[in-house]
């Protein structure tokens, strides 16, 4: 998995304590956390793609959750980061193998596969299972003056 997939989630989570109706630059989100600009921006823009987020163009312009955080789960923004395939490509090395058969799916029959398909659906069953507002909630639970201070990065002058 890529840093933009930490960068994403991050960035989604900072969004939920942003001003209603605030557009938050991708110059401003980047620099909360001190990323590069450009690569931050790709990955808001795959957000954009997958209806996690909106954007407005403009001097006032930037980024907004477009649906609610309740509506918005951990898998939704891994999948908009990396793509929806499994973690694991099975490619079959069992038919180059002793025994092998060309004429066998072993992408079915291999113990391999079957435990890395399960292990991958565990996974995202995970964070489909959990949503930016269950994960806002834990962190204001935890630490309690993050939706403050975040809210005050947001909203001050670029240094």
């Amino acid at each position: 998995m890529t840093e933009g997939v930490e960068w994403a989630l991050h960035s989604c989570l900072n969004l939920t304590w942003s001003e209603p109706g605030q557009a938050v630059s991708a110059a401003r989100l980047a620099a909360f956390y001190q990323l590069p600009t450009a690569y931050l921006n790709k990955q808001l823009q795959a957000l954009v793609r997958a209806g996690i987020l909106s954007s407005t163009s403009g001097p006032r312009g930037g980024f907004r959750l477009a649906r609610a955080p309740e509506a918005i789960t951990m898998l939704d923004v891994v999948v908009a980061i990396e793509g929806a395939e499994e973690a694991f490509r099975c490619e079959q090395i069992l038919r180059q193998g002793p025994g092998g058969r060309g004429d066998v799916d072993y992408r079915q029959v291999c113990l391999v596969s079957q435990a890395m398909r399960r292990a991958d659906l565990a996974w995202r069953r995970e964070l489909a299972g959990q949503t930016l507002a269950d994960l806002r909630a834990a962190v204001e639970q935890r630490y309690p003056d993050t939706p403050g201070n975040t809210r005050d990065r947001l909203t001050a002058p670029l240094t």
